[in-house]
């Protein structure tokens, strides 16, 4: 079989251009490519994790767990930082160029004519990688909503919705209850539905109770509680382990790992868990632009919050550091969220407003930001064209012992990521 690309960057540029459209949900097509691909089901057991914040958190939490039991986890999430590659890991480690290449070009030659967007095309890559490196787990990370996503395409032995929050509503929906229904398209008849967020909309849970599905929530069939010394998590039948914090920083981040420790004891008859994996794998775990802090002379702070919700948590974690100087931000976010969202709780917080554009196709002109802010942001706050002179005029303008705050999209952080070194 000839490679139709020979380097990953040729492929990834062609898969941008394949679909006429970025997005284009449903199952029909990638179940029809995927027929022609792989084993139905994978033979391994499937967690599927959604959600509208949380989801990476858990997942890479899940994975820790896994790996500190000596089990070889697959996990697929989206999007990525820096390289493609961060999407698709075995063993908590990004794959290859060359394994990621291998797997386009099986999935080329089984899609024949069938288009597939660039999300699609790479999961089923990612999911007939997985088959052929037979891990002991794989955990898929949904991309938007749940019903209609190409994850949703295998039957998850346990389903996990993190949260429900205001995000992607042109597609899913205009209410907190129409997004729950969407999201609970990945709960399966028999099967646990874990839900991480002890004021879901009730919405979820019917779905999963209509569904069939055994629904265990947080507040509900499992807790986490305070101790002295970490926490302490409760399940079903008054089953407790007593757990150190969780190395990802943030109070919200006690809820995700409460919500993966729930996820895996589900599946103890296949995958026991000692308690010890579990508390290494939450001291272990990391995960790259959720709260993650880079001290120096200015201590950076990167958070890819891109909506009301995550910003909201990003707020309390910036209370609780307490910045010892002026916290800075520099903000660049796609043209489908709302940055008056984003900005409303992080006002009391930023003394400097830096907003500017990322090089993402979808991103937000910084003008336009500019202006659906004016109303809340002093007029001091500097509109910058392009993120790299954003984040060079902030940390030019900062004083030792600032904060710099990054935020607003994954695209943002991403690129603030590569510069780091050279701040």
């Amino acid at each position: 079989m000839s490679n139709r690309f020979e380097t990953l960057a040729a492929w990834l540029d062609w898969l941008t251009r394949l679909h006429p459209k970025r997005m284009d949900l449903g199952l029909e097509r990638v179940a029809t490519v995927w027929s022609r691909l792989g084993p139905k089901p994978p033979p391994f057991p499937v967690i599927t994790v959604g959600g509208t914040n949380g989801k990476g958190s858990c997942a890479t939490m899940m994975e820790a767990m896994l790996q500190a039991a000596g089990y070889r986890s697959a996990c697929y999430s989206s999007p990525h930082l820096v390289s493609y590659n961060e999407r698709v890991r075995l063993g908590g480690e990004p794959v290859s160029d060359a394994l990621l290449c291998q797997a386009f070009e099986r999935v080329e030659s089984a899609r024949d004519a069938v288009r597939l967007t660039y999300f699609e095309f790479g999961t089923l890559a990612a999911l007939d990688l997985f088959v052929r490196e037979a891990p002991d787990l794989a955990i898929l990370e949904v991309g938007l909503g749940g019903r209609l996503d190409a994850v949703n395409l295998l039957d998850a032995e346990v389903a996990v919705v993190t949260s429900i929050g205001h995000d992607h509503t042109a597609w899913l929906g205009d209410s907190l209850e129409k997004i729950a229904r969407e999201k609970a398209g990945i709960f399966r008849h028999g099967r646990p539905a874990v839900i991480g967020q002890r004021d879901a909309p009730l919405a979820l849970r019917e779905a999963a109770a209509h569904l069939g599905a055994e629904p265990m929530q947080l507040g509900l069939e499992f807790e986490r509680e305070p101790a002295t010394a970490g926490w302490v998590w409760r399940g079903p039948e008054g089953e407790r382990l007593a757990l150190p914090a969780p190395a990802l920083r943030g109070d919200v981040q006690m809820d995700n790992a409460a919500t993966a420790v729930a996820a895996l004891r589900t599946l103890g008859h296949r995958l026991p868990l000692p308690v010890n994996a579990i508390r290494a794998g939450l001291q272990r775990a990391r995960l790259p632009g959720r709260f993650q802090v880079i001290p120096g002379r200015v201590t950076w702070i990167l958070d890819v919050a891109h909506n009301g919700e995550a910003a909201q948590a990003l707020a309390a974690n910036l209370r609780a550091f307490a910045c010892p100087g002026r916290l800075r931000a520099v903000i660049a976010i796609l043209a489908d969220k709302q940055p008056e969202a984003i900005v409303a709780p992080l006002l009391p917080l930023v003394a400097d407003w830096y907003l500017t554009q990322s090089a993402d196709a979808r991103a937000l002109a910084a003008d336009q930001l500019g202006a659906r802010l004016a109303h809340l942001l002093p007029g001091s706050a500097a509109v910058l064209a392009d993120l790299d002179q954003a984040l060079d005029a902030a940390n030019r303008d900062a004083s030792p012992g600032d904060c710099l705050l990054v935020v607003g999209s994954f695209t943002t952080v991403g690129r603030a990521l590569e510069r780091l070194p050279d701040t």
